[in-house]
C-alpha cells in the first residue's frame, strides 16, 4: 500500500495556501483539507504547512494528535466510524458494527490489511433521531439496517465511490416535530436587517433587551448584556462567532436549524454586527456536520447578491460584514467558547483562562461575540416582531421558547419548541414516551430526571437546558448510559487541568471496575468524592459537569450499582494473580503455591482491625 508522493503532497497544500490563506489561523482548515485528500495528514504536509504558516513542526502534529477526525497514519479508502453515543447504542449500534466487520473480514479499531477500509467508533454525530448512524469519510449514513450492512459491506467490498451510493443513504431528516415562536416561519426576507436600518441600531438593542433573550446554550447569560459589553470595549475589530459546534451528546437542533431556518441565523449575525460594530463573523461548523458547507456557502453567496451580506448592506454605507464557515474536526471541547477561538486561530481547542472573556479579548485578541445557532434566530426574530412579542410567551425569569432534541424510547423523535414553562410531562407525551423511567437532559452533562420530576418546567430557574431529552424507558439498565458518558468524557477531556483529565479517567475506571464485579462500597465513596473534587476544582464546564451523571444516578438509581458490587468492603482493581499467569506459564507451574489467593473478607476486617 503505497503512499502520496512528496510532490503530489507539496502540490496540494499549494494549491490549500492559495485557496484558504497564509495565516497562522488557517492551520486547521489546512489539514482538514488534506485529510480529506489523501485520507491522514503525511508528513510532507507537515512538513509544507510548517515552512509556509510559520508555525513550528510541533504546533502541527499537537494539532493532528488533539482531533479526532485528523490522523498521522494511513486510514482505509473507506473510514467507518459507527456513532456510539447511548441512543445509538440502545438501537443496536453494536450488533450492527459486529454484522460489519464480520462481513468484511476484519476486526473494530482497526484498517484492514489492503487498505480498502477503516471501521471504529466514533463520539455522537448528532444524527440521534435517525440513527444508528455512521460517518463513512465524514458523510453521515443513517437509519442503519442489517440490510443496509449487508448493501453498505457490498459496496466497500466493490470499491464503489461515495457519489455512486444510493442517495437515500446519507438522506438527513429535520423530523421537525412541533413549531412554536421561533420556528413557525422559516422565512426572513431581510426584515430583521431592514427594520434595524429604518430604526437604528439603539432601538434594535433596546427591543433584545426588552425581550429577556437569554443565551440558548444553556448558561442563559442575557443576550443583550453580551453584545453590550463588546460594544462598549476600546475601539478596534470586533468580531462574531456562531457556535454551531453541538457536540453534546444527544443535541441536533442545530443541525436542522442550520438546514431550514440557515437565512435567520445568518441575519441575527449580521444584526449582531451591526450593534457591536463588527465587521467580520465565522461559523463553527462542526466536523459532523461538514456536508452542510455546501449549503451554508450557498445561502451566504446568495445573501451577498441580495445585498443582505457583504459591502453597504441592504444600501448603507459602512455597514460592511462578511462571515466564513470555519471547520471543526471533532473535539468536544470546542463547544467551550474559549476553547472554540483558540480552534479559530488555528490551535488545539485548549480553554482559555478567563478573564478577560471573549466579549473583551477572544478572537485575535479582540473583542468578540460567541452565542449559539439558536440564540442568533432568536436574535433575528425580535429585531424583526419586538421584544413584547417574544416576551408574550415563557415565564418572568424565562422569556420565549425552547428548541428540543428530544430521541431514546420515544415514539416520535425529532425537533420540538415550547414555551418556557411546559412541565416535562407534557413533552413526553408529546413525543409517544411510554413507561419512562429516566429522562437525561441537556446531555451527557446534565441532570437525569426521575418520574418524580417530570412535574418540573423546562425554565432557566428550574430546568434549564441546552436542549437535549434523551428517554430511557423500563427496559434499560441504566448503568449502559452511565458507563458510555464515563467514557465519553475520559475521552473528550482536552486535558488543561488535572481534576478533569485525571478525575475523568479515574471515574471511567472506577465505572468499568463496578461494570466488572469488581467493586466495593469503598469504590462508590470513591466515584462521589473524585465527582466532588471535579465539579469544585476543573477549569471550565466540561470538568464541572462531567460527573453529573454518575452522581445524579448513584442517588436516584442506587440499586445499578449496588447490584453489581462484591461482598468484599474492598477489592483492588489489579488483578495480581492474573498478572503472573505469564511467570506460570514460563515456570511450567500451575498449583496452589504458583498462585495468590483473594483475600476473604474476614481477612480484610482484621487487616483494618490491625491497622487501626
Amino acid at each position: 500500500m503505497g503512499g502520496p508522493s512528496v510532490s503530489d503532497v507539496q502540490g496540494f497544500v499549494t494549491d490549500s495556501l492559495g485557496l484558504r490563506g497564509r495565516a497562522p489561523e488557517h492551520l486547521l482548515q489546512h489539514l482538514i483539507a488534506v485529510q480529506q485528500r489523501f485520507g491522514w495528514v503525511p508528513p510532507a504536509a507537515v512538513e509544507a504547512l510548517s515552512g509556509a504558516l510559520d508555525v513550528t513542526r510541533t504546533q502541527v502534529r499537537a494539532a493532528i494528535a488533539f482531533y479526532a477526525f485528523l490522523h498521522d497514519r494511513p486510514r482505509g479508502d473507506f473510514d467507518i466510524l459507527f456513532s456510539d453515543n447511548i441512543t445509538d447504542r440502545m438501537l443496536g449500534n453494536q450488533r450492527l458494527l459486529g454484522l460489519l466487520a464480520e462481513q468484511l473480514g476484519m476486526g473494530t479499531d482497526a484498517t484492514r490489511a489492503d487498505g480498502r477500509v477503516t471501521l471504529g467508533l466514533t463520539s455522537c454525530t448528532g444524527m440521534c433521531d435517525q440513527g444508528p448512524a455512521l460517518l463513512v469519510d465524514g458523510r453521515a449514513v443513517t437509519a442503519l439496517t442489517p440490510q443496509r450492512i449487508d448493501r453498505i459491506a457490498d459496496l466497500v467490498g466493490q470499491g464503489v465511490p461515495l457519489e455512486r451510493w444510493p442517495g437515500e443513504y446519507f438522506r438527513v431528516e429535520d423530523n421537525l416535530r412541533r413549531r412554536g415562536l421561533l420556528l413557525s416561519n422559516p422565512v426572513t426576507d431581510g426584515a430583521g436587517l431592514r427594520k434595524l436600518i429604518d430604526l437604528g441600531v439603539e432601538p434594535a438593542l433596546a427591543d433584545l433587551e426588552r425581550s429577556g433573550l437569554r443565551g440558548r446554550g444553556g448558561a442563559g447569560f442575557t443576550t443583550a448584556l453580551k453584545w453590550k459589553f463588546c460594544r462598549e470595549a476600546p475601539d478596534g475589530d470586533r468580531y462574531v462567532v456562531c457556535n454551531a459546534d453541538e457536540g453534546e451528546p444527544g443535541t441536533f437542533k442545530d443541525r436542522v436549524l442550520l438546514t431550514s431556518y440557515t437565512d435567520l441565523v445568518i441575519e441575527g449575525m449580521t444584526i449582531c454586527a451591526a450593534v457591536v460594530g463588527a465587521r467580520r463573523g465565522f461559523i463553527y461548523l462542526r466536523g459532523e456536520y461538514a456536508y452542510l458547507l455546501p449549503h451554508l456557502e450557498s445561502v451566504l453567496a446568495r445573501r451577498r447578491v441580495e445585498g443582505l451580506l457583504g459591502g453597504s448592506i441592504l444600501g448603507k454605507a459602512g455597514f460592511d460584514f462578511e462571515i466564513a464557515v470555519h471547520l471543526g474536526a471533532g473535539a468536544y471541547i470546542c463547544g467551550e467558547e474559549t476553547a472554540l477561538i483558540e480552534s479559530l486561530e488555528g490551535r488545539r481547542g485548549v480553554t482559555r483562562k478567563r478573564a478577560p472573556y471573549p466579549v473583551i479579548a477572544g478572537y485575535k485578541d479582540r473583542p468578540t461575540v460567541v452565542n449559539n445557532v439558536e440564540t442568533f434566530l432568536a436574535a433575528a426574530r425580535v429585531v424583526q416582531w419586538g421584544g413584547y412579542w417574544f416576551r408574550g410567551e415563557g415565564t418572568d425569569q424565562s422569556a420565549g421558547s425552547k428548541i428540543l432534541s428530544v430521541s431514546g424510547d420515544c415514539a416520535r423523535p425529532g425537533i420540538y419548541e415550547y414555551p418556557f414553562g411546559t412541565p416535562v410531562h407534557r413533552v413526553l407525551t408529546d413525543c409517544g414516551a411510554e413507561r419512562t423511567q429516566a429522562l437525561q437532559i441537556s446531555g451527557a452533562s446534565g441532570t437525569t430526571l426521575t418520574p418524580a420530576d417530570f412535574d418540573r418546567i423546562i425554565a432557566f430557574e428550574d430546568l434549564s437546558t441546552a436542549g437535549s431529552f434523551m428517554i430511557f424507558d423500563h427496559s434499560r439498565d441504566m448503568f449502559d448510559m452511565v458507563q458510555n458518558f464515563a467514557a465519553f468524557f475520559a475521552h473528550e477531556s482536552c486535558g488543561f487541568c488535572t481534576p478533569c483529565r485525571v478525575g475523568g479517567a479515574l471515574l471511567r475506571n472506577l465505572v468499568e471496575k463496578v461494570a466488572a464485579g469488581q467493586a466495593s462500597e469503598h469504590d462508590l465513596g470513591e466515584l462521589r468524592q473524585i465527582g466532588g473534587v471535579m465539579r469544585l476544582a476543573s477549569y471550565c464546564g466540561l470538568g464541572n459537569t462531567a460527573p453529573n451523571h454518575i452522581l445524579n444516578t448513584l442517588d436516584k438509581f442506587p440499586d445499578i450499582y449496588r447490584r453489581r458490587l462484591r461482598s468484599a468492603e474492598y477489592t483492588p482493581s489489579f488483578d495480581l494473580d492474573g498478572a503472573l499467569a505469564e511467570a506460570r506459564a514460563l515456570a511450567g507451574r500451575d498449583d496452589a503455591a504458583a498462585h495468590i489467593a483473594d483475600p476473604s473478607p474476614e481477612d480484610l476486617s482484621e487487616t483494618k482491625e490491625a491497622a487501626v
